[in-house]
């Protein structure tokens, strides 16, 4: 294909990719500021999270501004105001100078994130989800110099592999083996980082230093060279996620049983499915259904005779399944072949397993 007509395909791209991001009228949150003074530690999605209901959407916010010609490039100290552009609000920034040939505030660690990325950092290089049998094929742990059966942080471990001198490699324990619920598919199993290390001696038996731990490392855990994460976007772009199949809260990252906001947790869809990182996500909780007894009075589920669950699986005009509960949002932050990890943004009410992924809802003025 030629260089113009590739061109002009990503310009349609783009405008198609705009006009979703944009369609929608977004609403103003009751009691918002007029103003907001950028402050250290503030993220895009908490500086939204004060004009919109739906903070998910500040690209929608700032997206058209003029004046800012990437809205990642919002640093601490810029005033932000809110104004009205062919009646859509809109913020615009106003640089913080300062009196003296400095000018404006560039503070180390640069423009203001999309989502406090010390809360999914770890999780960039450590868990991964891989399929069972080619992780059980990975150099595995012999043992190390210490004749103790744990080894940490400056101890030197044995690997049953010739490994490449001076590669830096990860000590995973296999987790969880997770499964769709709504279908049985395997979907892979956890590898869960205990340390990291570099190698420093290479042969059919390699040595490896250990240079961090987060967990003791034991013999028979796997050895896997540390995917280099370091110029992954420390923005995400939040769009709403629309799958052809529905997704659902896999786990719990901490094995728990409720989450709430700003914990991390494993979905049941991943590239495979189309799933990207910055994708959002809807969460609810299924409605619960409520039979009619024979009096004509509703039933709740904890309340139902064995009579009365039989009447709710084989007739539908006894049963009556009530609206679906939503718990909150969360966005997508890296994605497996089949299962991704996400962060939880924002929370109403305990998230759990099972918990139903759907196209973000727009959420209306308070």
């Amino acid at each position: 294909m030629d260089t113009p007509m590739k061109r002009l395909l990503l310009l349609g791209l783009l405008i198609l990719n705009s006009t979703f991001l944009f369609a929608d009228t977004i609403t103003l949150k009751s009691g918002h500021p007029d103003h907001y003074v950028v402050k250290k530690g503030d993220t895009l999605w908490d500086i939204s999270g004060h004009f919109l209901n739906d903070p998910w959407r500040w690209p929608s916010l700032w997206g058209v501004n003029p004046q800012i010609a990437n809205p990642h490039l919002i640093y601490p100290g810029d005033v932000l105001t809110l104004v009205f552009i062919d009646g859509e609000p809109r913020l615009v920034v106003k640089p913080h100078i300062r009196k003296s040939p400095e000018g404006r505030v560039m503070p180390k660690g640069g423009a203001i994130p999309a989502v406090d990325l010390s809360l999914i950092s770890p999780y960039l290089v450590q868990n991964r989800v891989l399929d069972s049998q080619w992780l059980a094929e990975q150099p595995m742990v012999l043992g190390g110099e210490s004749p103790s059966k744990h080894h940490v942080m400056g101890d030197i471990i044995y690997v049953q592999s010739e490994m490449l001198l001076g590669q830096k490699v990860g000590v995973y324990y296999p987790g969880r083996e997770f499964t769709r619920e709504s279908d049985g598919a395997s979907l892979g199993q956890e590898a869960v980082l205990t340390a990291s290390g570099r190698v420093i001696e290479s042969g059919p038996v390699s040595k490896i230093k250990l240079l961090s731990n987060l967990r003791e490392t034991k013999a028979g855990y796997r050895v896997l060279p540390i995917e280099d994460e370091a110029l992954m976007s420390a923005y995400f772009m939040p769009t709403p996620a629309n799958l052809a199949e529905p997704a659902s809260v896999l786990a719990s990252e901490k094995d728990v049983r409720e989450m709430g906001k700003l914990d991390v947790v494993y979905l049941d869809r991943g590239t495979q499915d189309g799933v990207q990182p910055g994708h959002v996500f809807s969460i609810y909780r299924d409605g619960v259904g409520v039979v009619i007894n024979g009096d004509g009075q509703p039933v709740q589920p904890q309340d139902r005779s064995t009579y009365e669950d039989m009447l709710s699986y084989v007739s539908s005009d006894n049963a009556i399944k009530m609206p679906d509960i939503y718990r909150g949002e969360l966005m997508v932050f890296k994605v497996f072949d089949n299962v991704s990890l996400g962060l939880i943004l924002v929370n109403e009410k305990p998230v759990r397993v099972q918990d139903k992924l759907i196209q973000p809802t727009f959420l209306q003025g308070e």
